[in-house]
This record gives C-alpha cells, structure tokens and sequence, in this order.
C-alpha cells in the first residue's frame, strides 16, 4: 500500500487546518496515523504535527497530497522542487503546480525561498541561477522559463487566525443576511483606517447597483476623503455613474423621484458618447462635461481606476481596456501594497479581482445577493467576509463610521438643486 509521511506547522489547531486535512484524507480513500501532535501552550504558540498517510494506490495517495498541500501539509523528507521548461509561449508543461492565493516557498538547492507575486490558478517559475520563484500566469510564461511541477519541495503556509485578525473575523466568512451589519461595518472601517496607519492601500471594487440605488455620493465622498486609493469596476458603473452626473439618471430611471424618464433609456449612451467625443474621462472632466460623482471624484482626486470590459458593454468608454489579459495584467498593477479590499455589488469584477489578490488582503464582499459571496468564497477567496446587504445601506453606513457622512449629504443636496434647475 503506498504511503507518504507529511508534517504541518503553524496554527494548524485553532484555524482547522489540522482537521481540515484529515478530512480530506478521509475523502479521497485513504488513512491516516498521527505520529506525533506538538500543541502550543497559548493561541498565539504554533503547533506541530507529522502524519503517516496509507492509500489503496499511488493515484490515490497523489490526489491526497495535492490536495493537502494546498492546506499547508509538506512532504517529511523535504526533497528539492522538481522543474521543468515551458514547451512554447504561454504553455506549461503538464504537470505544472497550480498555486494558491497563500504564502508559498519552494525548496531550491537545500533552501526554502520564498515564491512572490501570490496569486490563485498560477504557476510557480523559477529563476534557479538567481535563487528566486515568483507566481505568473500562464500566458505570461515564455518559452524555455523553467516551471515548478509536481508536489514535492512545496510549502504553502495557512492564514493565522491570530489576535490582530480575529476582530476583522469574528464574525467568520460565513455568508448570512443576519448579521449585526452596524458591528460589522464599524470594523471594516476601523480596517480602513488601520490599514492606512500601517502604510497599507485600500482597494474598492464596485458595480453599477451603487449608482442605481444611490449611494454613488456615499463612495465619492469616501475617495475625497482619502479612504479610498484605487478603484476596480467595469464598464457599466462608470457609465452610469457619469449618466447620472449629466442627466440626473441611471438606466434610465430617475434618482430624485425613482420614475423612468422620457427617452431615459437612452442616457446612458448619451453620456458615453459625450466622454468617447472628448476622448477620456479625465478630459471629460477637465472640460466640465462631468460635473461630479464617484469618476470626477477619482480624477479630481488623482485615484488611479482601472476599467474593464465584457461582452455586454455598450460603447465601451474610451477608458475600458477590453483585452482581459491586458485588464488582469493592469488590475495586477495595484496589487502589490493592499491591504484592504471592498467589493460591492458586482459578481463578475470581485470573483477576478479575488483571483489575483494574496489572501493577507484583508477583503469584504458586499451583495444584496448571498450567491455572489457564496461563490467568491467558491472560486478560491475563502477568507473573505460576505456580508449580505443592500449596497447604499452599506455605503452610508460605512461612509458615517469614516465620518464622511455630512459630507456625502451635502453633495447629494447640491446634485438634487442642479437637477431641479435643469427640470
């Protein structure tokens, strides 16, 4: 029967990884005998643990320690990582190690190196002459690049549940409509704040239902007042962010009284047509054809904003890169440096950006749709916190426990009277 011997370290008892990986033993057939458990004396001393795991066959034990490994479980014999050549651009070799979004390093030559770039659905490449590894994606790899395969001389470390963590997840990554969302939100911008005390950058991603339900003012006061560095979204949001600016309008439907307008469907055209005439946002800006909202906010306020495209988009504005690997590569930019993420109101826009973050990023899933959270936390974003809301009741909230809230008003006073001169 073949066996393998694998030890785990770090705070494998109180963040479940230990029982996490005998369940998966279990799982997929096989048996496992724990040779030794060394447990720290307090919740911040890491613990020990060496397995000895039996399966029926080698399949077996592989799909065992592949999908272990991921949990944090090395191979007890510490062998060097085995390395292969890429067979032409942007192909990997079949064997290819497919990584986590987790802290990883690589066994080379005798030494754990750390591997950079994290990022979920990648491969490992290594420059062996150098000592170094780093994450890339598959269309990024050249031929010839010599790419991590296998299992062994892997080491993925597991997210701590230690003291400074459990304030952001005391409340777990469960996905629930009821919990305290006050509490919840208090600690999100407490999150905000500590991350920016700590020389950390903030990321938002948003969708278009934070124009539609009208809390548009609440973001744009937050990226004013500095809370907000970079800003994530695709096509859609900009574009009726920027309707709503030039005809008081979202899709169509009126912010101030909640009605269709005439000829309201065409709007939104309307203002991408305008900014596509100017040439780009900022020059729409500059000319006064935007007035106000989240993207004048962006460029009034030198936030740097990343737009991308789908099949869907109408226009696109001039500023919405439609290549998707070019758009990853440019979301990929800002990565390095985050420590906060808020996603709010967009499946598509949080499940990519949630494959490319590292999983320290503090990250906070908000939907009116308890699907959406499920499903980040699904595709690989485990750690983050789904919260289960409308989006302009999060966004006020969040905006008054930044103290941005009278702000946010006051705008939203000045939007309706320009409206109302207009009407």
């Amino acid at each position: 029967m073949p066996s393998e011997t694998v030890e785990l370290r770090g705070h494998i008892i109180d963040n479940l990884t230990l029982p996490k990986v005998l369940d998966q033993i279990e799982a997929f057939g096989g048996e496992y005998r724990i040779e030794n458990l060394d447990v720290g004396y307090s919740r911040t001393d890491p613990s020990g643990a060496r397995l000895r795991i039996d399966a029926p066959d080698a399949k077996t034990l592989s799909d065992i320690l592949e999908q272990i490994t991921r949990l944090g479980a090395v191979l007890a014999h510490h062998p060097d990582v085995k390395l292969e050549r890429a067979p032409r651009n942007g192909v990997l070799p079949d064997d290819f190690y497919s990584t986590t979004n987790l802290p990883t390093e690589i066994r080379l030559n005798g030494k754990w190196i750390r591997v950079t770039h994290t990022e979920m659905d990648s491969a490992i490449v290594v420059d062996a002459a150098r000592g170094k590894a780093r994450c890339l994606r598959m269309h990024k790899v050249g031929k010839g690049a010599q790419v991590v395969v296998g299992l062994e001389g892997i080491r993925v470390e597991p997210l701590n549940r230690l003291p400074e963590r459990q304030t952001f997840e005391f409340m777990g990554s469960a996905v629930s409509s009821e919990k305290p969302k006050l509490l919840v939100i208090r600690q999100i911008a407490k999150d905000i704040r500590a991350a920016h005390a700590d020389g950390k950058r903030v990321l938002f991603v948003g969708g278009p239902a934070i124009v539609h339900t009208g809390a548009a003012v609440h973001l744009e006061a937050m990226i004013y007042a500095g809370y907000v560095d970079v800003l994530f979204a695709g096509n859609a949001l900009a574009a009726h962010d920027i309707e709503s600016q030039m005809f008081g309008t979202s899709l169509g439907v009126s912010l101030e009284s909640g009605r269709p307008v005439e000829h309201g469907h065409e709007h939104h055209l309307r203002a991408i047509n305008r900014v596509r005439g100017a040439g780009s946002i900022a020059a729409a800006v500059r000319k006064g054809l935007i007035k106000g909202g989240i993207m004048h906010a962006c460029v009034k306020s030198k936030v740097p904003f990343v737009l991308t495209g789908s099949i869907r988009d109408d226009g696109p504005l001039p500023d919405v890169i439609t290549d998707m690997p070019a758009a990853q590569d440019a979301m990929r930019a800002h990565v390095p440096g985050l420590g906060v993420a808020i996603m709010v109101g967009t499946t598509l826009q949080s499940i990519a950006v949630g494959n490319i973050l590292p999983a320290y990023v503090r990250t906070v899933c908000v939907d009116i749709n308890p699907a959406v959270v499920t499903k980040l936390a699904d595709r690989g974003t485990f750690h983050a916190l789904g919260l289960v809301t409308d989006a302009e009741l999060f966004l006020r909230q969040l905006a008054r426990e930044l103290k941005v809230g009278r702000y946010a008003e006051s705008v939203q006073a000045k939007t309706r009277k320009r409206f109302k001169r207009k009407a």
